[in-house]
């Protein structure tokens, strides 16, 4: 057994240590918590909106707003252009949205447009004018009971509530499903079973709700500024010990990327994100290493950036290792053997998770089925992408944010 073989052994054995888990949550959340019970308690939404140049898809999720299944007195949608150069602004405000504009070129992202959007709010209305906020991006969708969901959870104590976020786009290419694959196994596959354990649900990007009083215990405004501020909202509140559930009831959609380009620079923006959170919060999380919620915390930590770095150390040691092996005069089919057993083993464990929710939410995805069936076999295709893009999130220390491109909006 030659050294690049052990090595492999040592990081196979420790992602299975850290990832295994995750395989107990596939069998738990197909037994999912009851649904939060019928109430005739209407909480108050503030609806929030971060759009930039957003013009082509805002209507969409505009209209679906409108036609909510909740009382017209208990909602308000706001709308934050931020540094807008199109007529984001003037189409939120002839669809009745409260709308603002922000104009500032050194703070930039959705953290800063997040915070001056809650503290307009606040300075308008007053701190104690919604019970909590609910948030979007401008190219989702919202089913029309949405609010009255998320409404049922807030009411059984929660602070924090996220979504079924399904994909508009899911069969447009192996792209998009793949993006879509990626939060369906966040929703359906981790955030099912933590919310049938107690534990802390990871929050992603959009479609989720949080209190006004969470909003006031962290200043009342919006301080989570990295470039993956819900994984740093996330991180915040599971350290903090803040009761955040799911909703499988409150679905909404959104526009995944179909453009290669699009793609890795969206997913690199998560890998820099998630290590910058990481580090940031390392520490806290294994002070909580021996305390009640030792769950969340290790759950917590695995979402980070563990799997980019011993993906990165796995593929740099079989390059390095191949290469000294074949220049050593090794047999080139027993050096590139040991490498293949690797990847059918980490394709067939990444296709456990395709099949798994491509049979339970079979119904729920949009699109025709070859291409369900289709693309349940190029998702480990996708995830092994990740490998190159996680390489440059390690070694890359500038990554900013992309503006999304988008299709028009057809009604």
């Amino acid at each position: 057994m030659n050294a690049v073989t052990i090595i492999n052994i040592v990081l196979g054995a420790l992602l299975a240590l850290c990832y295994s888990y995750q395989f107990i949550y596939i069998i738990i959340s197909y037994f999912p918590k009851k649904a939060a019970p019928d109430t005739c308690e209407y909480s108050s939404f503030a609806v929030l909106v971060c759009a930039r140049n957003e013009s082509l898809v805002i209507e969409r999720l505009l209209e679906s707003l409108s036609v909510q299944n909740y009382p017209s007195e208990k909602y308000r949608v706001f709308v934050v252009a931020d540094n807008c150069t199109d007529d984001t602004f003037d189409k939120a405000k002839a669809w009745g949205a409260h709308a603002y504009r922000r104009f500032n070129k050194e703070q930039v992202g959705k953290g800063y447009a997040m915070n001056y959007l809650i503290e307009s709010i606040k300075r308008d209305y007053g701190k104690d004018a919604f019970d909590a906020f609910v948030v979007f991006d401008a190219d989702n969708v919202v089913e029309p009971d949405y609010l009255g969901e998320i409404n049922k959870t807030i009411r059984c104590g929660y602070d924090v509530v996220t979504s079924y976020r399904a994909s508009l786009n899911y069969g447009d290419n192996w792209l998009s499903a793949g993006h879509g694959m990626c939060f369906l196994r966040d929703m359906v596959l981790l955030n099912r079973a933590r919310h049938a354990l107690g534990a802390a649900s990871f929050v992603s990007g959009t479609g989720y709700a949080f209190t006004s009083s969470l909003c006031e215990s962290f200043g009342g405004g919006w301080p989570f500024h990295t470039l993956t501020e819900d994984c740093e909202f996330t991180m915040y509140n599971a350290v903090a010990g803040t009761k955040m559930g799911y909703c499988d009831s409150a679905v909404f959609y959104d526009e995944q990327p179909t453009d290669l380009r699009q793609s890795f620079n969206q997913r690199l923006r998560w890998c820099r994100g998630g290590i910058q959170v990481f580090v940031r919060y390392i520490g806290k999380i294994l002070g909580g290493a021996f305390s009640k919620r030792i769950i969340s915390f290790f759950d917590m930590a695995m979402c980070m950036a563990p799997a980019y770095i011993l993906s990165v150390i796995a593929t740099l040691v079989n390059t390095v290792g191949t290469a000294v092996s074949l220049a050593l005069g090794e047999d080139p089919a027993s050096v590139f053997s040991g490498l293949a057993i690797a990847i059918i083993l980490l394709y067939l464990a990444l296709l456990c998770f395709s099949v798994s929710l491509t049979v339970t939410e079979w119904k729920r995805i949009k699109a025709s089925a070859f291409k369900k069936i289709l693309y349940t076999f190029t998702f480990p295709v996708f995830m092994f992408t990740f490998l190159p893009i996680a390489i440059v999130a390690l070694v890359k220390r500038r990554v900013v944010w992309h503006e999304a491109k988008r299709k028009k909006y057809k009604k």
